[in-house]
């Protein structure tokens, strides 16, 4: 008998602790939130995030986290991670509301991070804050190292998860957090900023904008966003452009191509000199960053590809120290690069930062 009142007096303090945990509204300008590429935080409507691989993270010492958020079509995909565990998939809707992250975890400090799969043509979501069954902690510490990307659909992992053959971007087969750039930034611990889209080049893309007239923009949608490039300062900038461009500078019967070319094919010259006034702008950009010009891994790097070679004479024409060159092999399968190929281009961009850019 006294061994269940033991019991019951234990359960009831427990229950009682719980009761008594206070619940806390953290706004989304809260400064301890931890907020990783170009969202914006300016407008009181919340945090705006419109680009693949922006995230999220906050520290905390409780039992659950929510997060109110809303999506302006239903149409994204987040990973959530919590403590550093296996990311899972969450799809908010188009209604403004909280959705749990987190519940029962074990009473002590703990981390949870957002992190945006899809692309900006999904629409863009809202973050309002968090509500946190506890008490936030300080702010994650800052990371030492800064990588940014400007790339495509290889770079956006479009379709990465699509394992039918059909190289689907629907639903959650578009998953940034599992393409190369983002393992790249995990693997160094660095911070991370992407500016991608599937489709889009430097001189001609599979719909009306191109790379230069996007990479410096804050809403992607907005011709008249700015964004400000002292807000992130990276030490290493990858750029992977081209793949579309070696498809579609053969397409005149395509309304981009007369919009760019009109009837004439640009010529090797022409072409060299847009990606050589492109990686210029990056450089004024970050005049002291470190510049990959990277291609691959699709079939602009075949054997006998002219691509490469492109973005070779452009480099050397900026005689540029701090600007380096890499290509990916060509895959030589179809569709877009699956998971495992994504490791495989990640793996190599890894070894080539170590040993020609000098991070480890």
């Amino acid at each position: 008998m006294k061994r269940i009142s033991i019991l019951i007096f234990a359960l009831l303090f427990i229950l009682a602790a719980c009761k008594n945990e206070k619940t806390v509204i953290v706004n989304y300008s809260n400064p301890n939130i931890e907020y990783w590429g170009r969202i914006d935080t300016s407008t009181t409507e919340g945090a705006k995030l419109y680009w693949s691989g922006t995230s999220i993270k906050i520290n905390f010492e409780g039992t659950s986290v929510q997060a109110l958020l809303k999506d302006e079509h239903g149409n994204n995909y987040y990973n959530v991670i919590v403590d550093n565990n296996k990311p899972y998939l969450l799809q908010p809707d188009t209604v403004s509301r909280y959705y749990y992250l987190a519940a029962n975890l074990k009473k002590g400090k703990h981390s949870v991070t957002i992190f945006k799969n899809s692309e900006w043509d999904r629409g863009v979501t809202v973050f309002n804050g968090f509500k946190i069954k506890g008490e936030l902690l300080d702010k994650p510490a800052s990371k030492d190292k800064k990588i940014e990307f400007y790339g495509n659909s290889i770079t956006a992992g479009y379709a990465v998860t699509d394992t039918s053959g059909k190289d689907r971007s629907s639903g959650a087969f578009t998953n940034n957090y599992l393409s190369y750039s983002a393992i790249t930034a995990r693997h160094y611990n660095a911070e991370y900023q992407c500016i991608c889209k599937s489709g889009i080049g430097i001189t001609i893309s599979w719909f009306p904008m191109i790379m230069p007239e996007l990479y410096n923009r804050l809403n992607p949608t907005d011709t008249n966003s700015v964004w400000n490039f002292s807000n992130y300062t990276p030490d290493i900038v990858v750029i992977n452009l081209f793949q579309n461009d070696s498809w579609l500078v053969h397409k005149p019967e395509r309304a981009e191509f007369k919009a760019n070319f009109g009837d004439t094919p640009p010529s090797d010259k022409y072409i060299i000199n847009a990606y050589q006034q492109f990686v210029s702008k990056i450089r004024t950009a970050y005049p002291d960053a470190k510049i990959i010009c990277m291609l691959g891994n699709m079939d602009a790097t075949r054997k006998g590809s002219k691509w490469p070679e492109y973005i070779k004479s452009a480099v050397a024409n900026l005689n540029d120290s701090k600007i380096y060159t890499f290509f990916m092999p060509y895959k030589e399968t179809s569709c877009h690069p699956s998971v495992k190929e994504q490791k495989d281009m990640a793996n190599g961009l890894i070894r080539f930062i170590d040993e020609n850019v000098g991070w480890k």
